[in-house]
């Protein structure tokens, strides 16, 4: 990781969860985070908590990824203040419980937005920020193992509904991108990694009751997340798929 002191990570999604353990574990690190999120107060919250000598390396902007002109404007801010971007962990996500045959539309493509649409505006920016510096940057796509097969539910009528094809998006965005960052000659790697089940808001009570200690902690993702952007320029790890051992799925 000292190859990536002092240098700039975006995290979205990072009020809560995944997010939150990544962005704390790479300030621990000294990398520079700029921690994106709706909930900014949350954020502001998690500042507050480091050790004083950390505070100043986290820095909290409001985001709604699902949003070009929210992400535009963020970003606008970054590069105004930090110059450029050297890492972005594409975490932020969404889920709606309901069947795509019966629910409302809206509720359908604000998943999609937020799931795929804002991984696609996020990478733009901070590709073209890496490529016009021409450094060795990191695009980190959190995907899941629902990119992999398709989970409707735990019995019954399956409720997951367009999450899952979001997530298969994920995966060929992973492929798409790769391609592409060689193709335009640049410095920049890209991974996937797809967790099992996380204790995080996103994964109701009741499901983590069934799944008991069959279940990942955020930052069991955040260690693999900085294993992944630790490896030498030559090194990418394309996709990384983690499960809790005695996983039901």
């Amino acid at each position: 990781m000292e190859r990536w002191q002092n240098k700039v990570a975006v995290v979205t999604g990072a009020s809560s969860g995944i997010g939150a353990a990544v962005s704390k574990d790479l300030v621990a690190a000294g990398v520079k985070v700029v921690a994106l999120a709706r909930r900014k107060n949350r954020v502001e919250e998690i500042i507050a908590s480091l050790p004083a000598e950390q505070q100043p390396l986290l820095t909290a902007i409001e985001c709604d990824v699902s949003n070009l002109d929210s992400v535009n404007k963020a970003f606008d801010e970054i590069i105004a203040k930090f110059g450029g971007v050297d890492i972005l962990i594409n975490n932020a996500g969404c889920t709606k419980n309901g069947q795509l045959v019966t629910m409302d539309p809206e509720a359908i493509q604000s998943v999609l937005q937020t799931n795929v649409m804002g991984i696609v505006y996020c990478t733009q920016r901070a590709f073209k920020s890496m490529k016009e510096r021409d450094v060795n940057g990191h695009v980190v796509l959190i995907n899941s193992i629902c990119g992999h097969k398709v989970i409707g539910g735990v019995g019954g009528t399956p409720v997951t509904n367009i999450y899952s094809p979001t997530k298969f998006a994920v995966t060929a965005l992973t492929e798409m991108y790769r391609q592409e960052f060689n193709g335009l000659g640049s410095k920049v790697k890209i991974t996937s990694i797809s967790p099992g089940a996380v204790n995080t808001e996103i994964m109701g009570d009741e499901l983590k009751q069934m799944l008991g200690q069959h279940i990942l902690s955020p930052h069991d993702i955040s260690n693999a997340i900085l294993y992944t952007i630790g490896t030498p320029a030559n090194v990418q790890i394309h996709e990384m798929i983690i499960k809790p051992a005695g996983e039901l799925f």
